[in-house]
């Protein structure tokens, strides 16, 4: 088939690579957001996906809104078969969805209908979940919404962040597509409905999302860190300024600590919850470069009676 990709982060890199090395369709052209500022001088860069097909020597289409008419009338010049999307990060409108002849079919990183939305990752580590996964469906006007054609599973390990489980959901996602893509093309696979049972929501996690609440649980602390790491970041207060969570570990044995409260030894720094404590492992003040709690408290010299989260 010939193919328009849409996709943006890093994370939709190993689909796109997938498609090109598999030989069987053509990938014409890219969609992928418009060039943003990154880095100190804040200069355009373009996308990880843009980059990525610009190596590859593809077309790259970066349409402001993908209902422009420029896009558009350029979408209906390439006539795809069909648009493999993995985080392109817009809306696609219905006169978009119109123009290939399968339509445009999203590698998605939760096992639908659990987790429809921004954050699917970040919410099945934040939830507890044990067992995760990807689905490819067809887009439709709905939020992830449409029939599925293929899903692949993935454990969630007990130290694994958002960051660690979506490089391995991108690159075995990325072998999925690549198959949903041949199965379309020969006829041998059909998207089955999305049962309308087990629908759960993933928004986009937002800062205050990923602030701890020190009376929860040891193990909600640590998976709201680890769903928070990368990004946003968990974080917390301590003398008033914010402390960013980069690592913690739940202590079951250690008890009697009130939520918040600190407790420091010569190697190790300890956090009350609403049950047992948890050890900052490593954490961030603002203005400084990650470091080990034991250095961050040493450095600050915690009094008696401070705690985190004011």
């Amino acid at each position: 088939m010939k193919l328009v990709f849409a996709g943006t982060p890093e994370v939709a890199v190993p689909a796109l690579d997938a498609l090109i090395a598999s030989g069987r369709h053509e990938v014409a052209a890219v969609v992928t957001r418009p060039d943003a500022p990154a880095g100190r001088g804040r200069r355009l860069v373009a996308s990880p996906v843009a980059q990525r097909a610009e190596e590859a020597g593809i077309e790259v289409l970066k349409p402001n809104r993908p209902r422009d008419e420029d896009f558009l009338a350029r979408l209906r010049e390439i006539a795809p078969d069909c648009c493999p999307v993995v985080a392109y990060g817009a809306l696609l409108p219905r006169v978009a969805l119109d123009v290939p002849a399968h339509g445009w079919v999203n590698l998605h990183f939760s096992l639908l209908p659990a987790w429809r939305g921004a954050a699917p990752v970040q919410h099945s580590i934040m939830a507890g979940d044990e067992i995760t996964g990807a689905s490819t469906f067809l887009i439709e006007e709905g939020l992830d919404s449409g029939p599925v054609y293929g899903t692949v599973t993935e454990e969630i390990r007990p130290t694994d962040t958002s960051g660690d489980l979506l490089t391995r959901l991108a690159l075995a996602g990325s072998g999925l597509l690549a198959a949903t893509m041949d199965g379309i093309e020969d006829g041998t696979l059909k998207a089955v409905p999305q049962p309308a049972e087990g629908v759960s929501l993933a928004p986009k996690i937002t800062v205050e999302d990923a602030r701890v609440d020190w009376s929860t649980p040891a193990l909600r602390v640590d998976r709201v860190v680890r769903g928070c790491t990368p990004a946003p970041g968990a974080w917390t207060t301590f003398r008033g300024e914010r402390l960013k969570l980069v690592q913690v570990a739940p202590v079951p044995e250690r008890t009697g600590l009130a939520p918040g409260a600190l407790d420091v030894g010569r190697n190790s720094v300890h956090a009350g919850t609403g049950s047992y404590a948890v050890e900052l492992l490593w954490v961030q003040a603002q203005g400084k470069k990650p470091m080990r709690a034991a250095d961050w408290a040493r450095g600050v010299r915690i009094a008696p009676g401070e705690r985190l989260g004011g």
